[in-house]
């Protein structure tokens, strides 16, 4: 089914993420990237669309000389809430940069729950990765149990309002990512109108904290996002493309994505 266009555009480009994880070996990315390159140049109403993909650290340097000179962009899973120093196994936002990275994602749910992430580091985070002039790309969502209890506004608003101080300053250069934690990787996608909600509401909260950028910023959304069901969600007015994980993975599936964004803009 084709979704309509947005009626009332707000003036946001769409931008597609792929946060590819812990998955890949050389031969597998650069199998990927031949893949996305080519359809890229094959298709030109996706240029319509920012487009960036987050690699595993290790492979940083190989996306960024395969990627180099396209339009498309690249960045961290990750960012250090310190500027340098003896922390061993940490990645500063100073290399990130020296990498030619756009964007870092930051306060994954994933680092929220296996790796014990709180707010005030996914702040720290935030504050790093802006003093680098790397993109934050802030991950915010509610896990199943809090959904279900009536909690949304209340946890979304929590970790809004971590960062919101950081963000008053920054105009637009950051990039907000709602994450259902119960649509990540289970196959299960929040309705368009749960994800249309959920990002009104982040929004608003901006606003109601003092980032009066809020209206320019792009909000996406993340969580079992496939070609099916791409467009639908693309087509909220305040769903500003997509942190794509699984999907990302397979290049045919990503431009389909990156299209349906377009398509909806």
């Amino acid at each position: 089914m084709t979704s309509p266009r947005k009626s009332a555009a707000p003036g946001r480009k769409p931008l597609v993420i792929g946060n590819w994880k812990m998955h890949g070996d050389v031969a597998f990315i650069e199998s990927l990237l031949a893949g996305v390159r080519k359809g890229w140049r094959l298709r030109a109403q996706v240029q319509a669309v920012d487009v960036g993909v987050c690699p595993p650290y290790p492979y940083i340097g190989l996306v960024a000389a395969r990627l180099a000179g396209s339009p498309l962009t690249w960045g961290s899973q990750n960012i250090s809430d310190h500027e340098r120093g003896a922390y061993t196994g940490e990645v500063a936002g100073s290399m990130l940069a020296d990498l030619a990275c756009t964007w870092a994602l930051i306060g994954h749910s994933e680092r929220r729950a296996l790796f014990g992430e709180t707010d005030v580091q996914v702040a720290a985070k935030v504050d790093q990765a802006l003093a680098s002039g790397v993109i934050p790309v802030i991950c915010v969502g509610e896990t199943l149990q809090e959904r279900e209890a009536g909690q949304t506004e209340a946890v979304l608003g929590r970790q809004i309002d971590a960062v919101c101080a950081r963000l008053q300053h920054a105009a637009d250069r950051y990039v907000l990512a709602y994450e259902p934690v119960w649509a990540i990787g289970t196959g299960v996608t929040a309705t368009p109108e749960q994800a249309q909600a959920a990002h009104r509401f982040l929004r608003n909260r901006l606003l109601a904290g003092g980032v009066f950028s809020a209206s320019a910023a792009r909000i996406l959304y993340g969580g079992s996002v496939k070609p099916g069901n791409a467009a639908e969600l693309f087509s909220q007015p305040d769903v500003d493309g997509g942190l794509i994980g699984g999907a990302s993975l397979v290049a045919d599936d990503f431009l389909a994505i990156c299209r349906a964004a377009a398509s909806v803009a």
